[in-house]
């Protein structure tokens, strides 16, 4: 069960401390896709949630509408730590409703999510002159992404890449994160060719509570990649990345 809640903002807009972007928008904190792999997950120290992160969900209002002044000739993200497009936006339409008014703008934006609900919005992203739309895939195996995540299938996901594609849209695949010794980059390239603009590539990063719950999934469902495993994140040996960047 997850706990719903409404919260009032000042704005939506805040400073970004990502690299690619001026500006993230994030319409909810928490998300219930609950990414056993989420770094996202240190939010709840400083929203005083308790729950388990993916059980929760504040829906963020606010009346005063965007600065479009202030993002003019700038870049902005949807979103660094919730998914804009979590089951939620069908509810409340937040993010719609900030495309109604970024549709307006003079910058350029990104959306990143694991939900084929975005094509609710195909109208509006079609509108916007600068954008890129990322969707995140790191196997072709249904089980392992029902094992690590509640977004979308694989399939919805691929076939939302290929139909934002067909409308003209810039399309991202971002294999994050990339499981040693499970996510077959190739294999997933190879499927999704022909309708992807652009991939992303980030690793799998293991720190904090879900370190352990990520190595005691591959001790109970990949014994083999123990080793592999202990190799790069209790020995910190990053040369299976190394071998891995070379191909």
């Amino acid at each position: 069960m997850i706990t719903e809640k409404i919260i009032s903002v000042n704005e939506y807009l805040t400073k970004s401390n990502l690299p690619a972007s001026d500006y993230v928008i994030n319409p909810y904190v928490g998300c219930p896709h609950g990414c056993k792999y989420c770094y996202a997950c240190f939010m709840k120290r400083f929203t005083g949630h308790t729950e388990p992160w993916g059980t929760f969900i504040d829906i963020k209002e606010c009346d005063k509408p965007i600065n479009l002044k202030k993002i003019e000739g700038k870049s902005v993200f949807l979103s660094s730590v919730t998914d804009c497009y979590n089951k939620y936006e069908e509810k409340y339409c937040i993010t719609k409703k900030l495309l109604e008014q970024l549709v307006n703008a003079n910058c350029s934006v990104g959306i990143s999510t694991k939900s084929k609900l975005i094509l609710r919005d195909i109208d509006l992203l079609k509108q916007m002159k600068n954008l890129k739309v990322s969707i995140s895939i790191n196997t072709l195996d249904e089980d392992f992404k029902n094992d690590m995540d509640n977004a979308s299938s694989i399939k919805d996901r691929l076939l939302t890449l290929e139909t934002l594609h067909k409308n003209g849209i810039y399309t991202v695949l971002f294999m994050s994160p990339i499981f040693p010794g499970i996510t077959d980059f190739k294999a997933i390239i190879d499927i999704s060719k022909d309708f992807i603009d652009e991939y992303w590539f980030e690793n799998l990063n293991l720190r904090g509570s879900y370190k352990n719950t990520i190595l005691f999934y591959i001790i109970q469902h990949y014994p083999q990649l123990t080793e592999l495993y202990n190799q790069i994140y209790i020995e910190k040996d990053m040369s299976y990345w190394e071998q891995l960047a070379e191909e």
